[in-house]
């Protein structure tokens, strides 16, 4: 195998009454500390993990790592003695630690490194915690306590930004942003101030996030712009401006060259190259085609109050103003929608749909109105 390998025990939590959890499943900056400490190892060459945690825990703590990463969790010591069957040096997390560095120097019993030969003896016996041959592992400090969590949490921070401004990214403030460990940004993109990136997130090159954005687990093409909006578990393409203002909900796929505007809501639906919805419309359970237009005001009402529908919009198509979408409905390639108008059928190919009351114009009416009012109030004086 001959694949680095780390040891982290998950010890229990110092006051389950204020705590809950082990500090290691505590959060910062949106993901626990376990997976900050994952990524640091894997970052050092660490392939393989053994994760000596209670069943209570067990899920959690797996999900500290990515789905791909070799993990084993168990409080079986049986289990921890085969993941040491084999000889070589084997990096150990005895508790609650956070990396901050690698500059910062090593404290004692913090993390170390030791052969696993003597790992086995030691642990083969229950009763002893010495390990022969042990070296202090640097970048590591510990945490006794939620508050020393949050201290340090600045200093993580500094660390993901120090990352990704070896690649090339841009902060214009690099105080005024927060971006978890799992976050990766391509070259050339410019993160602006109040941006929160979270969970699994990635974000191509050239890209322009925020200002005041929130994304989280969602993958960003390139040449990319999100202002001031909120992304959610979705993915955007190539050359596509969100915001401001937007809310793109989960399971939403957005394609290339997409105009996503103002006090737009975009959910579980995808949208294809080219289309415009620029603003003060709610897209959600629809399947939209390329290169369509989207007017101001446009609902697809996918709900009864029991179940959602879906909408189908195909290519081209052009959605008037206020045009209601009553789901499960389709508007066919190249079709429009007046303005103003309810749609409960299909709308065939390249047909102009009109679903709204004729207009009838009564003569004068507003005239005697206001002569009418003005009587009125003459004889309001009049009384007085």
């Amino acid at each position: 195998m001959d694949q680095k390998r780390a040891i982290v025990l998950l010890t229990d939590p110092v006051s389950p009454e204020e705590y809950g959890k082990p500090l290691m499943l505590k959060a910062v900056l949106f993901s626990p500390v376990l997976t900050w400490v994952s990524e640091k190892l894997k970052a050092d060459g660490v392939r393989r993990f053994f994760v000596a945690c209670g069943p209570e825990y067990a899920r959690e703590a797996r999900a500290c790592f990515r789905e791909e990463d070799d993990v084993t969790v168990s409080a079986e010591r049986e289990d921890l003695l085969a993941f040491l069957a084999e000889d070589g040096p084997v990096s150990v997390i005895p508790g609650a630690v956070l990396p901050v560095g690698d500059d910062l120097q090593p404290e004692e019993n913090c993390a170390f490194t030791a052969d696993a030969r003597a790992l086995r003896e030691s642990w083969e016996d229950s009763g002893s915690s010495r390990v022969s041959g042990a070296a202090p592992l640097p970048g590591f400090a510990t945490v006794e306590n939620f508050m020393d969590v949050q201290d340090l949490s600045s200093l993580c921070r500094d660390d993901v930004v120090d990352r990704l401004m070896a690649k090339g990214v841009e902060f214009t403030d690099r105080y005024a942003v927060y971006i978890g460990p799992l976050v990766d940004i391509g070259q050339g993109t410019v993160v602006l101030p109040g941006t929160i990136l979270r969970g699994n997130t990635t974000i191509g090159t050239g890209c322009e996030i925020g200002p005041n954005t929130m994304i989280r687990d969602c993958v960003i093409g390139n040449d990319t712009t999100v202002n001031a909006s909120q992304l959610n578990e979705s993915t955007v393409g190539d050359r596509t401006n969100v915001g401001p203002f937007a809310y793109v909900r989960p399971n939403s796929h957005i394609g290339d060259d997409i105009k996503v505007g103002d006090f737009v809501e975009v959910k579980n639906s995808t949208i294809g190259n080219g289309t415009k919805i620029s603003h003060l419309t709610y897209v959600g359970d629809s399947d939209v085609g390329q290169h369509v237009n989207f007017g101001c005001g446009t609902v697809t009402t996918n709900y009864d109050g029991f179940k959602k529908y879906r909408c189908t919009i195909g290519d081209h198509a052009f959605l008037g103003c206020n045009t209601n979408l009553i789901a499960p409905v389709t508007v066919g390639e190249g079709a429009y929608t007046a303005a103003g108008s309810t749609i409960t059928q299909e709308v065939p190919k390249d047909a102009l749909a009109v679903a709204r009351s004729r207009q009838k114009n009564l003569e004068g009416w507003a005239a005697r109105r206001r002569a009418l009012h003005a009587e009125q109030e003459q004889k309001k004086k009049e009384n007085t």
